[in-house]
Order: structure tokens, then sequence, then C-alpha cells
């Protein structure tokens, strides 16, 4: 629907300050990603996502023609792990449901890597029995294979912020591209 109107440099600005982030009902240990949105004012809501653990929508704005509220988790996702294990035991366990999820999914995909960094997989600084040439592998496999594009965050104090800049970001680039 966005990419049927042309809109002016304030209107964009309006509705990227608009976007309410989604957060996935299965999303857990994130309080201190929610309280960093409350703290920034920045309004979020819970909601079972398909794909991912967070994305956004925005709400419906009739003066700029959106006539109901628009959701983006199609188009947008991403998958938050607090660590190198939780992430490990997905390559392992859950592989093949991780695989299929990304996979399916058409639209922009991110994984959010928590309190580690490249370096403590090449180190092998984490618990679990993946080993270093598999965990390499397997995330650059799945970057290539499925378009996922992997964030480190070594320290997850910046993860609100990361994820609230990526969506508006991204909102902001699928408004402009119109403008061309």
């Amino acid at each position: 629907m966005i990419d049927k109107y042309y809109y002016t440099d304030k209107e964009i600005e309006e509705l990227c300050k608009s976007l309410i982030i989604l957060v996935d009902t299965r999303e857990k240990q994130s309080a201190h990603i929610t309280d960093w949105f409350d703290k920034k004012k920045i309004p979020w809501k819970v909601k079972a996502l398909s794909n991912g653990d967070y994305s956004f929508y925005l709400p419906q704005n009739h003066e700029l023609n959106i006539d109901r509220d628009l959701y983006f988790d199609k188009e947008i996702m991403i998958e938050r792990k607090r660590n190198l294990e939780e992430i490990g035991a997905n390559f392992t366990t859950y592989r093949s449901r991780m695989e299929e999820e990304l996979a399916t999914f058409p639209g922009k995909k991110y994984l959010l890597l928590e309190n580690s960094n490249y370096g403590d997989i090449v180190l092998g600084n984490y618990k679990t029995k993946i080993s270093i040439k598999s965990f390499l592998a397997t995330l650059h496999s799945f970057n290539h294979r499925y378009n996922w594009e992997v964030v480190y965050m070594p320290d997850d104090k910046f993860s609100g912020i990361w994820i609230y800049q990526t969506c508006y970001y991204y909102l902001r680039s699928q408004l402009r591209r119109n403008n061309y």
C-alpha cells in the first residue's frame, strides 16, 4: 500500500516515527530491550510472529492515506539470540526447523547475536558441542543460502537501539524508494 504514494520528507519522518515495534510472544529474557523502548518512549506490542523475534507495523494514519495498520512482519524479521550457546543449539538440535523458517521467509532477515563476537566463535569461546568449523560453516552457509545478515552485539545494552534503528531505516528506505 505504501508503494502507491509519494511522500514528502516530512511525511516520511512522521511515518517512521510512528512505527510500533512488534515483539514475538515467545521472546524470552528481553527486558533489556523492552526497557530501552520504554525509556525512549518507543511504542512496542507483543504479538505472535510467524518468523523471527522482532518486526514492526505502522498504525493507521488517514491523513497520509494509510487506512489500516500495515504490518511488516512478512517483509523484515530480526531473530535474536542471547549468546553463542543459544544459536549453537539452534544449529544442532533445531537445525531443520531453523532452515525451514529461513527458507520460507521471503523478506529481509537478520540474526542479532548478543554477548558475542566473531572472534568468540573462531577461538571456541562458547559452551556447546558444535565444533568451530561447523559453527563457522553454518553461519556463513546460512548467510549466503538464505541472505541472513548476522550482526554481533558484544554488549546487549545496545540491542534495543539496534532493533529500533533497523526497523526505522528499513521503513524509511521503502518509503523513499517510491520517490525515485
